[in-house]
């Protein structure tokens, strides 16, 4: 078995090479940009008013003057004014262009309006207040967002208001999941003594969409010939195939050899860890890549969130999103092993992450990943954690 440090430097080898497709901005959110956004024209385009009130010229206020006749009212979307005699003001709503001669705006709070007159309550104004002037956040032709972004809501906006209705992201992987066995069966069927409903197909499957990848589901009985003809068809159709399950040393675990057999090149077979000692690691040339995990559900979705993760971010040139937690309580492992444990998590009021494990009843017990948020990620090197040490975590729950 190979440790857990050396399965990811493994797997870091092997990143999958994404290219450039266009999507609708509707479709774009969390996608990984694949050109910068340039600004087409300065932001903001023109010298625009941020609060109500008045504008004015702030010599005339410097000049002793706080009562100003109202020459118009201009709003936001009305074409560029210019008020040309001295002294006077205009009234005027936020996102306006401010208008020539004047270069000051008062909020209404601070004046008062009878008739046609505004009078200035404020003594301390400050030259060019409440105006956001042209090019002061960006100028035309300057980079708004960067290649290689994680585009969220925020970025999206930006991508609106420079025009961009299609976006270049990087292409994400088609993914195939393949379960197989015969004691397993679909979720709607009635199992009988010997059976169980497939279910660790259905949290890797989720993170998986999470992530922004299509997946399509198969589901493979224990024939070797059936698996050699059906795996060899999904390498030829998708680029990440999941496996769960069929990767141990039983008499019916097929999978190893028909992997080999379709010319998938094993990596590695087997890590130092827990959950998911079992999970198997290859690649077949530049065109598919293989993960096959453990069947037991917490294996698997811990494999997925461990390694799959980190592959598809490494892949996509994003920072790894291993974070890290303080353990709440003092723990206790023997084995020389990694261990995954699931954990809550919960935000002190000091801003500390604090891990609260569970420790279950092995890797075929999935009832805690239900009360759990992540897998804090303890070392193999140790066998003794303390309560306050601080340890590496990936969340699973937002």
């Amino acid at each position: 078995m190979i440790s857990y440090q050396e399965a990811r430097q493994i797997i870091s080898q092997h990143p999958f090479k994404p290219k450039a497709v266009s999507v609708a901005i509707e479709e774009a959110k969390g996608r990984v940009l694949a050109e910068d956004l340039i600004a087409d024209r300065d932001f903001p385009p023109f010298d625009r008013v941020t609060m109500d009130g008045i504008a004015i010229s702030f010599a005339d206020f410097e000049s002793g003057l706080r009562t100003f006749p109202i020459a118009e009212t201009i709003g936001a979307g009305m074409p560029k004014k210019q008020l040309s005699i001295s002294g006077q003001c205009v009234q005027i709503m936020t996102g306006a262009i401010m208008p020539d001669g004047v270069d000051t705006v008062i909020r209404y709070e601070d004046i008062n309006i009878e008739g046609d007159t505004a009078t200035i309550n404020e003594e301390a104004i400050k030259h060019q207040q409440n105006v956001h002037f042209k090019g002061q956040d960006k100028q035309a032709g300057e980079v708004v967002v960067t290649k290689g972004t994680v585009l969220s809501p925020a970025e999206l906006i930006v991508a609106a208001s420079v025009g961009k209705s299609t976006l270049k992201v990087l292409e994400l992987p088609k993914a195939a999941i393949i379960t197989t066995g015969d004691e397993l069966v679909d979720i709607d069927e009635t199992p009988l003594e010997h059976q169980i409903r497939r279910s660790s197909n259905y949290g890797v499957l989720a993170l998986l969409n999470s992530w922004g990848i299509e997946v399509n589901q198969f589901h493979l009985k224990d024939d070797k010939q059936l698996m050699l003809k059906e795996i060899e068809s999904i390498l030829s159709s998708y680029k990440l195939i999941v496996l769960t399950g069929g990767v141990s040393r039983g008499k019916f675990d097929y999978l190893p050899e028909v992997l080999d057999e379709l010319g998938v090149e094993k990596h590695f077979h087997k890590v130092r860890q827990r959950p998911g000692k079992p999970f198997w690691f290859g690649t077949k040339g530049k065109e598919n890549t293989v993960f096959a995990l453990p069947g037991n559900p917490v294996s698997s979705f811990a494999c997925a969130n461990v390694y799959l993760k980190y592959w598809l971010e490494l892949s996509l040139g994003q920072e790894e999103s291993i974070q890290y937690a303080q353990l709440a309580t003092d723990l206790s492992f023997p084995p020389n092993l990694t261990w995954f444990i699931e954990c809550e998590l919960t935000s002190t009021n000091i801003g500390t992450i604090k891990a609260s494990p569970f420790k279950g009843n092995g890797s075929g017990d999935f009832a805690n990943l239900s009360l759990a948020d992540g897998f804090l990620i303890l070392p193999e090197e140790q066998s003794e954690f303390k309560a306050g040490e601080v340890y590496p975590y990936i969340r699973y729950r937002n």
